[in-house]
């Protein structure tokens, strides 16, 4: 299981700039005053080859009592509260202030591993400026510039050394594959559920929002074990409202990382949303087993059938390698065939690509077209061989490898699903450059 590490400590410390750093993103809105940030926002971040959770949190008040103010210290308080780690940040350049130790005082309270960052510590004397902050009673300060990403990785590594490493089989799979269904609010994640199982076992009714956390239920059908994760629907960012609801986005994540296979249910009566395409794209990223549910089948004509067909292979071409299935969980109707493709896609997360095969068929696809030219050189890919499962990962070596492009990384990645018949799970390539033993030579 990913750590998950909360961002915390009062407003314009640098938290969205360490944030953009670990999830290599822009998604954190940046600016050299205070009290930009108001929401809490999430992300997968990735360092020293380790995943994790990382969430930034507003500018935190402990002793806000009302107003917007309080509202944010509501929000870092959600994320205080399911974190596995907390990065406590403070500014290098301010020094120790009254605000830092109220923040301290509650963060010493939660329990939680806290690790003590001085930010904007970039040019200036490590140990005269972390000295002050020793009074926080919070263990050794590290000063950092998240900005620069100085020290950073000297961050990261402290932090992640306390937490077990996840390896290719990081989910738990002993009872059978554990099933993440996900989608947006209302598109009858509750009922299909609840036909799996044939019974009310969550709480399915006709109003967005009604699930707020990730419920996990164990069913067996046909001597087949499997463990049923319902998830609160996933809104667009600016619908999200309520502190519980936005809570519960994080643990719809987690719940599709600790999944073997992703059931990404749609609404047949509904246009397919940039929302549905973001959800989908989070399973691909998180390298996730996949099968789409087109739901409430049963209540579209042909024509609107028609219509979303057409709007599925325009708006989400990239989930080509999962099986559609079109069904009716308040019907039952499709539930057999959809089982069957989470079987498949199961089972296709778990292949391991015969290695003597494999670089024959690199040649052979290498053949049928070659990577582009980069400069006056073409990068040279020698042989393959499996790296890892769930997904399926597929190791090349060769030279000049890093200037291979993204287009044609998708074309390999499709070639070997084909050669495999991977159906319903994503195939990594992961390039490795062959050692040049004269590079060091005179």
């Amino acid at each position: 299981m990913k750590p998950t590490l909360v961002l915390v400590g009062r407003p314009n410390v640098g938290k969205s700039t360490l944030f953009n750093r670990l999830t290599k993103t822009r998604d954190a809105l940046v600016a050299d005053f205070p009290g930009l940030t108001r929401d809490r926002r999430y992300g997968m971040g990735r360092a020293l080859e380790r995943e994790f959770l990382v969430v930034d949190t507003a500018g935190f008040d402990p002793v806000a009592k009302d107003g917007i103010v309080h509202e944010m210290a509501k929000q870092a308080e959600q994320a205080i509260a399911e974190a596995d780690a907390l990065v406590f940040m403070v500014d290098a350049r301010s020094g120790l202030t009254p605000h830092d130790e109220q923040i301290a005082s509650r963060l010493r309270r939660t329990g939680r591993p806290t690790f003590l960052v001085v930010n904007k510590a970039e040019g200036m004397n490590r140990a005269m400026v972390s000295a002050e902050f020793h009074a926080l009673g919070i263990g050794d300060p590290l000063c950092i510039s998240s900005a620069h990403g100085d020290n950073v990785n000297a961050l990261m590594e402290l932090i992640l050394e306390s937490f077990p490493e996840d390896d290719e089989g990081d989910v738990q799979d002993e009872k059978g594959p554990r099933v993440a269904i996900v989608g947006r609010p209302n598109v009858g994640k509750s009922t299909l559920v609840n036909t799996l199982i044939g019974e009310e076992r969550v709480i399915a009714f006709d109003m967005p929002g009604t699930t707020r956390d990730a419920i996990e239920v164990p069913f067996e059908r046909n001597g087949r074990h499997y463990t049923l994760i319902d998830t609160a629907g996933l809104r667009k960012r600016g619908k999200v409202f309520e502190a519980v609801e936005k809570f519960s986005v994080i643990k719809t994540l987690q719940a599709v990382e600790q999944c073997n296979v992703v059931v990404l249910v749609l609404d047949a009566s509904q246009e397919i949303s940039d929302q549905d395409a973001h959800i989908g794209g989070f399973a691909v990223e998180a390298g996730r087993a996949l099968v789409v549910a087109v739901n409430k089948w049963d209540s579209v004509d042909d024509y609107r059938r028609d219509r979303i067909k057409e709007d599925i292979s325009r708006k989400l071409p990239f989930l080509g390698f999962a099986r559609f299935l079109y069904v009716s969980a308040l019907k039952g109707q499709g539930i057999v065939p959809m089982l069957k493709a989470v079987d498949g896609a199961y089972e296709a997360a778990r292949t391991k690509p015969s290695t003597p095969k494999l670089p024959r068929l690199l040649l052979d696809t290498i053949i049928r077209q070659q990577p582009p030219r980069h400069g006056g050189f073409r990068p040279k890919m020698r042989y393959a061989h499996q790296g890892g499962m769930n997904p399926p990962v597929i190791v090349i070596h060769g030279s000049a490898l890093d200037h291979v492009p993204p287009s044609y990384v998708r074309f390999l990645e499709r070639s070997f699903q084909e050669a495999f018949k991977l159906q319903g799970t994503p195939l990594r390539i992961q390039f490795k450059l062959s050692h040049n033993p004269y590079a060091t030579k005179d």
